[in-house]
């Protein structure tokens, strides 16, 4: 599983969508379920699930689904295996 399936896999189940949703469209507020409190427990999910810590300004830079792609991917060097 790719690290773009696991994050698709997290916003959906935080953020309570459909399965069918294309998350790579997601940004903050761009749906009225990702607000203030949804975005915090996505960090949440995303620190447990990863075991990191995201910093502040990450958390605030998680404002869409590939800004998280490329934070926790790059920054926090996580990778998947298939």
């Amino acid at each position: 599983m790719k690290l773009e399936d696991v994050l698709a896999e997290i916003f959906i189940d935080v953020l309570r969508l459909d399965k069918d949703v294309d998350v790579k469209t997601l940004k903050y507020r761009s749906t009225e379920k990702w607000d203030s409190l949804a975005h915090m427990e996505l960090v949440t999910a995303l620190e447990e699930r990863f075991d990191i810590m995201l910093d502040n300004v990450d958390v605030l830079r998680i404002s869409s689904f590939q800004a998280a792609v490329d934070i926790i991917g790059t920054k926090y060097g996580v990778a998947v295996e298939a």
